[in-house]
């Protein structure tokens, strides 16, 4: 199979820059690593391109045309289809204090995006900054060592691709996607709910589908919010409950005992009064009964 513009491919490459023989970017973890280029953030794996959109040097894209699958190839391009030459014009000083206002620490060869466009930080003085709005690779000559890995047919993969290209922070295969006649619904995971830009990135891949794929007329993206398991809330509901009910329950029985002691106390004397006075009357019956036997005697 050979490839043709427009379609959907998975790209392996490595691109090293000719002048210095400096590898600047790469789809292969073991190659990063080596050239320490390696990120934790990145995902490391065939690249995913829309042949023709740009997504890719203008030159590499026009020289993959024709191209055979999953045969390795070397592509040499020059500055003018490249990243086009230098432009003395983009180099700019800025003032310090618009560094501070966006927050940026400039440090020179530092890629930073000033204003909403990439830069290069070539020096900073001590009240100015110069900038480079050129692209850092631009005026070299660029090797790339390139091999179509796959086209894709099927059409889910295809738009779970471009989701990965518009939102990369979440791992395309979490997202679900419904075909209804000519309507598309694609279910967006949780992790994805509050991502920065997340509006724009949906209106991208929006405007990819409307555009590659004419037989998807609405496209709606979908957001469900789930309640807690009922197994995590009936372990949860008890011990919240508990506690309370509990001290409560304790409470009451500590008042019913300390309610009850004085009662006792109360009562006490009063018995001890009767028993008292039992005995004196009991003493005096005796008295007397001895006293009236003793008359008798007489």
């Amino acid at each position: 199979m050979t490839v043709k513009p427009g379609d959907f491919l998975l790209v392996n490459f490595t691109l090293k820059v000719k002048e210095s023989g400096q590898t600047v970017d790469t789809t292969y973890d073991a190659v990063a690593k080596d050239a320490h280029l390696h990120r934790e953030d990145t995902s490391y794996g065939p690249r995913f391109i829309i042949l023709g959109e740009g997504w890719l040097p203008k030159g590499l894209e026009d020289s993959l045309v024709g191209a055979d699958v999953g045969k390795p190839t070397t592509i040499e391009l020059p500055p003018e289809k490249g990243y086009g030459n230098r432009d003395p014009g983009k180099m700019r000083l800025v003032p310090i204090r618009r560094f501070r206002d966006e927050k940026i620490e400039p440090v020179p060869g530092a890629e930073i995006e000033l204003g909403g466009r990439r830069a290069v930080v070539r020096s900073v003085g001590a009240g100015r900054v110069q900038v480079d709005y050129n692209h850092p690779l631009a005026g070299r000559t660029l090797v790339y060592d390139v091999s179509v890995e796959k086209v894709l047919e099927d059409e889910n993969e295809k738009i779970l691709n471009v989701i990965s290209i518009r939102i990369p922070e979440v791992d395309k295969t979490k997202f679900n996607l419904e075909h209804s006649g000519a309507d598309l619904t694609i279910d967006v995971p949780e992790e994805a709910f509050y991502l920065s830009g997340l509006q724009v990135a949906k209106k991208a891949v929006t405007s990819d589908i409307q555009k590659h794929f004419p037989n998807i007329n609405t496209i709606s993206f979908q957001e469900i919010f789930k309640r807690a398991t009922p197994s995590d809330a009936s372990l949860e509901t008890p011990t919240a409950k508990e506690g309370p009910e509990t001290t409560r329950a304790t409470a009451t029985s500590e008042q019913k005992e300390s309610s009850a002691e004085p009662a006792k106390l109360a009562e006490q004397p009063a018995r001890k009064r009767r028993t008292s006075t039992t005995k004196r009357q009991a003493s005096k019956s005796s008295q007397k009964r001895a006293m009236m036997g003793s008359e008798s005697q007489r």
